[in-house]
């Protein structure tokens, strides 16, 4: 059987460039030398923007476990009460069952709509912090954005 002479597994990719140039905006910039550009205050803003984005996916994730968390507290506790309500039902004298059901469904009815406004309320807390991180770090990218280039066209001139 012929062998191939080109693995792709075997090759050294180092060999045909430095792919660490293209990691870091900064080396980039100076590889390229480009007239008027801060590479350093790119460089700057890229790392600030990743840590906008490192924050949010921290404020998400919170945000997830807290909905994740109050929602197993909400099973233990329809769990209890409906083990209660089976207990009360069993206890309730027949003629009283259809009242003490009609109870337990209107019960049982205002406390899920109060779960689900909680959950509501956690959900819409938590996307309007990560929203506010991201919001925040697009305008002063933008600032820094426009403070560059005013710094190059005014190097221009």
């Amino acid at each position: 059987m012929a062998q191939n002479a080109f693995n792709l597994f075997d090759t050294d990719f180092t060999k045909y460039a430095d792919m660490s140039k293209f990691m870091d905006a900064g080396k980039m910039a100076e590889m390229f030398k480009l007239p008027g550009f801060d590479a350093k205050a790119m460089a700057d803003s890229q790392r600030k923007t990743v840590e906008a984005m490192t924050a949010f996916n921290r404020v998400a994730y919170e945000g997830g476990q807290a909905i994740a968390q109050r929602q197993t507290e909400i099973l233990r506790e329809a769990v209890d009460e409906s083990l209660k309500a089976i207990k009360e039902l069993a206890e309730a004298a027949p003629e009283q069952r259809l009242v003490k059901q009609a109870e337990l469904a209107k019960d049982g009815y205002e406390q899920l709509l109060s779960n689900v406004r909680e959950l509501s309320e956690i959900a819409t807390k938590a996307n309007q912090e990560a929203l506010d991180l991201v919001n925040t770090r697009v305008t002063t990218a933008l600032d820094e954005f426009k403070s560059a280039m005013n710094t190059s066209v005014a190097k221009k001139k």
